[in-house]
């Protein structure tokens, strides 16, 4: 076992086994899974170079913009890992905006749109769409817009918006501000049940199972489990978990049950091995 490998394993005990989702091989790529104080999860990609920990680690996440890592000659994983729990801490004001639109208001793109989109486009009536592009730095302030629709609509809009711009409140919600300033009353999302929503796979990524005859019934297949964590609600195909469950030396099986941790949340899931096939 070289020198690389066995402080990459210390470092990762330092954070916790429990907060690594995957990592490759020779452990120069892994995931870790973030809980914030708001009860959303998020995933930290951590790539580390051949000359780790000389040369700081790259990273990704699904976030509006990344923090400046701040990395010194005896730095460790975990000052990653604690750097990014305060980073989204910061954020959370952005999401809760973002959160606020998508219940409140009738969005129409982007399709569901990942934490580190900042824009919506909103239908307003009257065929005109409102496009917002929220700071995600200060989501509270007035954000960047465009109108979309027939000229004499959007004219109006316009004017609205420049006049009225004064009653945006910091103090209130996104909606509240947006129908004072537009001076308009705002329509509600669809009433659409989220579990008959098709989601994408949370390990795989993919909608949608490939065609593939060695999958049998489960060939083309959507997402057909979701996690049971109100707060995490995380889809995955049973194939998917079958095969991420098996790779986890913690999972215990009974008879044709494989029973583990949500990869996203690590609460309790149990999957069928006979549906995986």
């Amino acid at each position: 076992m070289s020198i690389f490998y066995q402080t990459v394993q210390l470092q990762i005990e330092e954070i916790g086994w429990e907060h690594l989702v995957w990592a490759n091989g020779d452990l120069t790529i892994m995931s870790f899974k973030i809980l914030d104080k708001s009860g959303r999860f998020h995933i930290l990609e951590i790539v580390l170079d051949k000359n780790y920990p000389k040369r700081p680690p790259a990273i990704s996440s699904d976030v509006p913009h990344l923090f400046s890592l701040k990395w010194y000659p005896n730095s460790r994983l975990k000052d990653v890992v604690e750097q990014f729990i305060k980073h989204v801490e910061e954020l959370q004001d952005f999401w809760s905006v973002m959160e606020n639109i998508d219940k409140s208001l009738l969005v129409v793109g982007p399709e569901q749109p990942s934490r580190s989109v900042s824009f919506r486009h909103i239908n307003i009536g009257n065929d005109c769409v409102l496009v917002v592009n929220v700071n995600a730095d200060d989501p509270k302030s007035m954000p960047e817009s465009r109108f979309i629709g027939s000229e004499s609509h959007v004219s109006s809009l316009k004017k609205l918006w420049r006049s009225n711009a004064r009653l945006w409140s910091e103090h209130k919600s996104f909606v509240e501000n947006l129908a004072k300033v537009l001076e308009i009353q705002l329509q509600g999302p669809p009433d659409v049940d989220m579990d008959h929503r098709q989601l994408e796979c949370g390990i795989c990524y993919a909608q949608y199972l490939p065609t593939d005859t060695e999958l049998g019934t489960s060939s083309g297949s959507g997402t057909d489990y979701t996690c049971d964590n109100k707060n995490c609600r995380k889809a995955f195909h049973s194939v998917c978990l079958v095969d991420w469950l098996r790779s986890i030396t913690t999972t215990r099986q009974s008879f044709n049950v494989l029973f583990g941790a949500c990869p996203y949340c690590s609460d309790p899931v149990a999957v069928k091995i006979n549906n995986a096939n």
